[in-house]
């Protein structure tokens, strides 16, 4: 079993349970649930580096990023660095996040917040937007057509933006619907690990249009974005890069810097 089977072999129980103490209808009666959601696409068009920052404490591949700074702090620093939204892992047992993360980046700051997570039930959608989500991540290499379908139709009619991520062509063929806001591709091969931006170069033109671009992993540098923006991509999620140092805003800005400099 691979560790993508394992992990959603675990999230598929731990989304049974989470149903059982904390119905729909809690959720629905959060504070969050009614709030106007803030648009990525519009700060990711607008924007002269399309940074998307990342709070991720761990991960399978390696067990300790960062796991000295509060969230909040992080959520503060990439604002201040001019970031045009932020990633926050809320899986806990394979990446160290909780919903309480991305609750209290919602309290610190206004950027739009992406809910990183391996989503398979339209119950995880209702907890993205009573945390304060505002874009959710749809993984193609764990649904079939009919749950992309299903689940970010669900996803918009709460106001939240879908970024769907693919791997390779037969993802992206298989995934393409008008039901999606963002296209991400990850540069990171999920059997072997390595990672190669001609991913997303081979792929950008098969995305239409339509589709704000996103290219996510393995962009460690500002000559790697700078290589992807011929390609037509708009966004750039950034994780490990700042996280790993001990000033993430810090680091995110002096890279914003050097990228429209």
């Amino acid at each position: 079993m691979s560790i993508l089977d394992q992990i959603i072999e675990d999230k598929i129980k731990e989304v049974a349970l989470r149903k059982k103490i904390f119905p729909t209808h809690y959720w629905e009666q959060s504070p969050l649930f009614d709030r106007k959601t803030f648009s990525l696409i519009e700060r990711l068009k607008a924007s002269a580096s399309g940074i998307i920052a990342e709070h991720k404490r761990r991960s399978p591949s390696r067990d300790n990023i960062n796991s000295k700074l509060s969230v909040a702090d992080v959520a503060q620093g990439y604002e201040a660095a001019g970031v045009c939204g932020m990633s926050v892992l809320t899986d806990l047992k394979y990446f160290g996040g909780s919903l309480e993360d991305l609750t209290a980046a919602r309290a610190v700051c206004r950027l739009p917040l992406l809910r990183k997570e391996f989503i398979i039930d339209p119950y995880q959608l209702v907890e993205a937007k009573a945390h304060g989500a505002d874009v959710v991540l749809l993984i193609a290499a764990v649904l079939d057509r009919k749950q992309i379908k299903s689940l970010s139709q669900t996803a918009q009619s709460l106001g939240l933006e879908v970024l769907l991520e693919v791997h390779n062509a037969a993802e992206l063929e298989k995934s393409i619907m008008p039901s999606l806001d963002l296209l991400g591709v990850n540069n990171r091969n999920l059997k072997t690990f390595e990672v190669s931006l001609d991913t997303s170069k081979l792929l950008a033109e098969q995305i239409p249009n339509d589709f704000v671009k996103v290219s996510e992993s393995g962009l460690s540098s500002v000559e790697a974005i700078q290589s992807l923006k011929p390609y037509g991509y708009q966004g750039f999620l950034i994780g490990e890069n700042f996280m790993k140092t001990d000033a993430p805003g810090a680091t995110a800005a002096q890279f914003i810097n050097t990228l429209t400099s």
